[in-house]
């Protein structure tokens, strides 16, 4: 069984939003807030987890993030809202 997970980052509620992929949700969260991956992420601020799913299929996370990507940002929000309405950083949780 492998795990993948689609996260979502943002900067701040309402803010910056970003989605990945990984195999290791929290290795890669703390990359990001640690800066250690150069770009977006880094340039922008965004390290805060707002929302995870995991999949066993690597296509089905790969799917699924791609399908993340190309929602309007509001749909983005509302995801976001669903799950953690308080907009918390879930770093922690994981």
């Amino acid at each position: 069984m492998d795990n993948h997970y689609v996260y979502i980052l943002a900067s701040k509620r309402n803010g910056t939003i970003y989605i990945g992929v990984t195999v290791d949700l929290k290795r890669r969260v703390f990359e990001h807030k640690n800066k250690i991956i150069k770009g977006f992420t880094e340039k922008y601020d965004v390290h805060q987890l707002m929302h995870f799913e995991h999949f066993e299929d690597k296509w089905a996370a790969a799917n699924r993030e791609r399908m993340l990507k190309n929602w309007k940002r509001q749909w983005k929000i509302d995801l976001i809202e669903t799950s953690n309405p308080q907009w918390i950083d879930l770093y922690e949780t994981i």
